[in-house]
């Protein structure tokens, strides 16, 4: 995979990199900030950013383990992410600054996470975003609070995701709250990471992770990814 260097964009981590997929054509395309899960940019992160890019979408795959790999980064990134602040905010707003000023962007911009990634999404979809999909991520502590003002909102949980228990619901209820347009579904018999199209995660680990259903899903997946896409053409596209 080959990464551009986004430390011109802003004052984020000294290392900022992000992998990045362009459509075909000469553009402007509307642009999608993708935020990675636990394991960092890895194969799986590379095509999940180029099926984007196939749909017509200036996708960059932010790296917020640029510093370090995920071995070092990854405690303080999900202290980031249960603070709401830090250096994993700056980074985003860098990534999602190098999209805006890129040239390349009909000027709409939206957001996609997946795992931890699905849960920064959410945080900063309030952030000057046109539309978001989460993707099993993380609720915020005080989601009316912290989702007031967010764009649409489009959601993908699994229902046998032992990780996020009740999630899908707990979101929708406080998007509705809010007034906040929003799709969120939680799909049968799919667990945690079903988005993914392969397993990810330190080899050794992998057993415990299919004992706790940490697998893919294909068919879940490919109702997830449409819905995605929906989404998308609806606020990115019109």
């Amino acid at each position: 995979m080959t990464f551009i260097d986004l430390t011109a964009a802003g004052t984020g981590s000294p290392n900022l990199r992000g992998y990045l997929a362009e459509p075909e054509g000469p553009g402007p395309f509307p642009a999608v900030l993708m935020i990675h899960e636990m394991f960092g940019v890895n194969d799986i992160t590379v095509r999940q950013a180029d099926r984007m890019a196939a749909a017509g979408y200036l996708t960059l795959a932010v790296d917020l383990f640029s510093d370090g790999g995920a071995r070092r980064c990854l405690v303080s990134t999900m202290r980031s992410l249960v603070s709401g602040s830090g250096k994993a905010f700056t980074d985003l707003a860098v990534a999602q600054a190098w999209l805006e000023q890129s040239g390349r962007s009909n000027g709409k911009i939206g957001v996609i996470g997946f795992c931890m990634g699905g849960g920064f999404a959410l945080l900063i979809a309030r952030d000057g975003f046109d539309a978001a999909a989460v993707n099993y991520g993380r609720l915020p502590k005080n989601p009316d609070e912290a989702l007031l003002g967010a764009c649409p909102v489009v959601g993908n949980f699994g229902k046998a995701d032992r990780t996020l228990p009740g999630a899908a619901a707990k979101l929708e209820a406080a998007l509705d709250r809010l007034g906040i347009e929003n799709d969120i579904k939680e799909f049968d018999g799919a667990g945690h990471a079903f988005m993914d199209d392969a397993e990810a995660g330190p080899r050794p680990l992998r057993p415990l992770f299919r004992v706790m259903g940490i697998k893919p899903d294909p068919d879940a997946a490919a109702e997830a990814w449409q819905r995605i896409e929906d989404h998308f053409a609806k606020h990115l596209k019109a």
